[in-house]
């Protein structure tokens, strides 16, 4: 896991003292060291995490055995070895997997991308053809931006600090970012904060020849659902699953696994252990009595690992908000952040590598309200006008229940998903707050609007890599770690994907395919849980004096840079320390991160 910079430009030569300014503010991404690699048009940079080949030969930025090509990559290319024996003409100098994408280029070229597995984000120099080609992972696992500078430069990194250190660049607040912002607590991995700073989408790639680039998808989610027995799905599923964390087991330092006690966790945990004779697993509970902290003991001593508990107290809530929130770039709400933080903090001083059970809820129907939609989409008025009539005369009389209320307030599960699900402030609201402008959601595929399905698929295509894969990244490279989602393994997620929802869940049972083909991997008490949130929750955290200090001195100041962008009078009202209060909060502090380049 590494940081990368460059700037394409005439007489990159010139630009060493900006393509160190880059490196440097991504330290963070790869303590280990740092180079840099030039030709007369293009600037490499790159900071190191050592995982794989420690030696010299795994520096990059990487030559090929021409010279011709140059690469900085950030990630891992899981089942490298196999491809190293595919492309076996290649004069091979180390064992890194990185010399497997330059193999791969001299052979194929762009086309590379369609054989290339992993998590990445990357930049290939090919200087005969005076051309950059760029890519970025299927599911938004490794960041990626970009930027014109002032002087016509292209300039990229995996951070958006990285290209305001160049300092070739004045940043625009694109009033579309905000708007998504407020309504989903997140920036769209379509866009950046920033109207002048872009990030490459996942599954895109990126060709810049002669002063254009160019931006197009490589690859789609499958869009259509298998026919499959539940007998036959367990085992596919199962041989699946152990392959991908096989794979994501290779390093040549040891890789650990987070373990909350949830299922998903549990279950990597539990195909581990086939694996490695011991690993390293490490939990982290606020001390209060929901902690999931008893859970994973059970799965910890079932396996016996080597088992790491870190508690927390709540203790300075702001002075833990000043110390993170740099770490993003742009305003992000998800206040599991925190926590994230804290255990990968303590994950750090053990470990380089850990496995994580991320992406299980969006794949094998987790979350409490893909059951709620579930119930909505089979409730006895749905889309029939003359019920939906007679609901809301009936309403007029009497109280009804949640899912008649929703039936008769939305068309389709999926407008009431994109429209109630994780929504901060709505379109009346954002526009209170001075923000009149909406952003149009992006998919791969034209979303049937009854699909539980189709719905993960949406979830997949912009909650994960906007919101879950960005705290994962954001706090695992703050502390110098490197995080593994076996779950988005190509085959297996694509597996899932494809699975008939009622393989996922009905109006009891969540996560059927999972308990189905893993139960037997579990104790009982795991067997019988539910989905926890990770974490106290903001109410709660609301009630610490400390944090409310820091809410006034950003929220109640008129002149603060916050409300630049937002109306103050407006603002004031949302302050009741709930999700919007929260939101703003956020928001006042990427502000603050940023008022000197604002």
């Amino acid at each position: 896991m590494c940081g990368i910079a460059g700037i394409i430009c005439s007489n990159a030569r010139n630009y060493q003292e900006e393509i160190q300014k880059m490196t440097d503010s991504l330290i963070h991404r790869g303590p280990d060291s740092s180079h840099f690699e030039f030709y007369d048009h293009a600037a490499l940079g790159h900071r190191r995490l050592s995982i794989i080949d420690l030696s010299d030969n795994g520096k990059q930025p990487m030559f090929s055995n021409t010279r011709n090509e140059c690469i900085v990559l950030n990630g891992e290319i899981y089942g490298y070895q196999d491809l190293k024996r595919k492309y076996a003409e290649y004069p091979y100098h180390g064992s890194s997997d990185t010399e497997v994408i330059l193999a791969m280029y001299q052979r194929k070229q762009e086309d590379l991308i369609h054989d290339l597995p992993g998590m990445f984000a990357f930049a290939l120099w090919d200087d005969q053809k005076q051309k950059l080609f760029c890519a970025r992972d299927r599911f938004g696992e490794k960041p990626f931006y970009y930027a014109i500078g002032n002087n016509n430069e292209f300039i990229f990194a995996s951070e958006i600090k990285a290209i305001l250190a160049s300092g070739l660049i004045r940043p625009k607040v694109s009033n579309d970012a905000l708007s998504h912002y407020l309504q989903y607590g997140y920036v769209s991995t379509y866009q950046s904060i920033y109207s002048n700073i872009f990030t490459l989408p996942p599954a895109h790639q990126l060709i810049w020849k002669e002063g254009k680039f160019t931006v197009s998808r490589y690859y789609s989610l499958p869009a259509k659902d298998r026919t499959i027995s539940l007998s036959d799905a367990k085992d596919e599923f199962l041989y699946l699953l152990k392959n991908a964390v096989k794979k994501q087991l290779i390093a040549d330092v040891e890789v650990g696994s987070f373990l909350s006690g949830g299922l998903d966790s549990s279950s990597v945990v539990a195909l581990v252990d086939e694996f490695l004779p011991r690993q390293t697993t490490i939990s982290f509970g606020y001390d209060h009595k929901d902690n999931e902290l008893k859970y994973a003991k059970e799965i910890a001593d079932k396996y016996n690992t080597n088992h790491i508990e870190v508690h927390e107290k709540k203790e300075d809530l702001a002075a833990s908000l000043l110390k993170i929130s740099p770490f993003f770039d742009e305003p992000f709400a998800d206040a599991s952040f925190i926590p994230h933080y804290e255990i990968c903090k303590y994950a750090r001083e053990k470990l380089t590598v850990v496995l994580s059970g991320d992406v299980g809820d969006e794949l094998f129907g987790g979350y409490h309200f893909y059951t709620v939609e579930n119930k909505l989409r089979n409730h006895f008025s749905y889309k029939n006008i003359v019920a939906q009539f007679g609901l809301k005369l009936y309403q007029k009389l009497r109280t009804t229940s949640y899912l008649t209320r929703k039936n008769i307030e939305y068309p389709s599960i999926m407008d009431f998903h994109l429209n109630s699900v994780r929504n901060a402030f709505n379109k009346q609201e954002r526009y209170q707050l001075g923000i009149n402008s909406d952003y149009i959601q992006n998919y791969s595929f034209t979303p049937d609007s009854d699909s539980l399905n189709d719905i993960m698929r949406i979830d997949l295509e912009n909650y994960v890599p906007s919101n879950m894969l960005v705290k994962s990244d954001r706090m695992a490279m703050a502390n110098s770690l490197e995080v593994r989602t076996p779950f988005l393994d190509l085959d297996f997620a694509e597996f899932c994907i494809q699975l008939p929802d009622q393989l996922k869940l009905d109006d009891t049972n969540d996560k059927i395919i999972l308990r189905e083909a893993m139960g037997s991997y579990w104790t009982e008490t795991i067997r019988k849980r539910h989905k926890q949130g990770f974490g106290l929750g903001v109410k709660n955290w609301f009630a610490e004096d400390n944090l409310m200090q820091l809410s006034d001195d950003l929220l109640k100041n008129p002149d603060h840079k916050v409300f630049s962008y937002i109306d103050f009078k407006a603002a004031q009202q949302f302050l009741n320390k709930d999700e919007k209060h929260w939101n703003i909060l956020q928001l006042a502090l990427w502000a603050d991160n940023n008022a000197t380049i604002l």
